[in-house]
């Protein structure tokens, strides 16, 4: 298994995962992380100067967790530095280089295949995905509880969607007493809820059962709750949208009604940074195995 990698950018997550890699006697080259006050230079830590130097250093080079926010550089909130995607992927053309990131899109996809790197999207892997479940369900319940002046023990709450995330969530709120509902459209999604004894709602029938709930979380990655099925749900609900931009919830209608929405986005790495990277660190050595 390789010993060595090149670690570019990316939040506190990235910067865990240097820290327990360094105790794993991995020699870890980074760039981008200058302004971490954690992160501290060790005989297995080695800070570079510029992006050639952090290429040229090893045959694996990761990315951020996910890769950009802006869809042109780096995530890196370590670093002063604007460090373009498009520059990182030249440099490592022609090199026989593995770019591992999260979140990778079509147009990074399609310039590692044009450059002839081999890439692999972290959050791609199952495992890593399911592991991320865990924070991310914690740290929704965390943020529900902190928005809202009801306890969750005995609160109506309404999971949109189950999948990963939805199912994990919903046996967590159960656990603390919730009343349970759970969204889906799919017939045998409705019986996997009737299975594990929760309230199924289908797609159908969404619009008439809005105004029951206390709390809304949403998992699906696109828009369900728009202008007019908003319109449906109580004033004094709190909705908390876990999906990916553009969101689950249309955000200007929600304003514009009073509704109170929270857009928590990555929150493994906001609520369990540390969890969070041991989690990226288990799925990293299945990968160096299998390299």
């Amino acid at each position: 298994m390789y010993k060595t990698v090149s670690i570019i950018g990316g939040d506190l997550r990235i910067v865990n995962l240097i820290e327990l890699l360094a105790k794993d006697d991995f020699l870890v080259y980074t760039y981008g992380l200058e302004n971490s006050e954690d992160l501290i230079e060790s005989k297995n830590i080695i800070k570079c100067k510029n992006v050639d130097e952090l290429v040229n250093s090893s045959e694996i080079i990761i990315g951020p967790v996910p890769m950009t926010n802006d869809a042109e550089n780096l995530s890196a909130p370590f670093s002063e530095e604007k460090i373009s995607i498009n520059e990182l992927l030249q440099k490592m053309a022609g090199k026989n280089k593995t770019f591992l990131a999260g979140q990778l899109s079509e147009k990074i996809i399609n310039s590692c295949q044009e450059n002839n790197i081999n890439y692999i999207d972290l959050l791609k892997r199952e495992e890593l995905v399911v592991l991320n479940t865990i924070a991310t369900a914690e740290g929704a319940i965390q943020i529900t509880m902190e928005n809202t002046q009801k306890t969750i023990h005995g609160s109506n709450v309404l999971i949109m969607g189950f999948g990963r995330v939805g199912k994990v969530l919903a046996k967590m709120l159960d656990g603390i007493g919730a009343k349970v509902s759970c969204e889906a459209r799919k017939n045998s999604d409705i019986a996997w809820i009737k299975a594990y004894g929760y309230t199924p709602i289908h797609l159908s029938e969404l619009e008439s059962e809005l105004g029951n709930y206390d709390i809304i979380i949403n998992t699906i990655p696109f828009q369900i709750l728009d202008e007019n099925r908003l319109k449906y749900i109580k004033k004094d609900c709190t909705i908390v949208d876990l999906s990916s931009n553009p969101g689950g919830v249309d955000r200007r209608a929600a304003r514009s009604l009073g509704i109170k929405l929270i857009w928590a986005l990555s929150l493994p790495g906001k609520v369990a940074p540390m969890t969070s990277a041991e989690f990226i660190k288990e799925t990293l050595y299945h990968i160096l195995k299998e390299l």
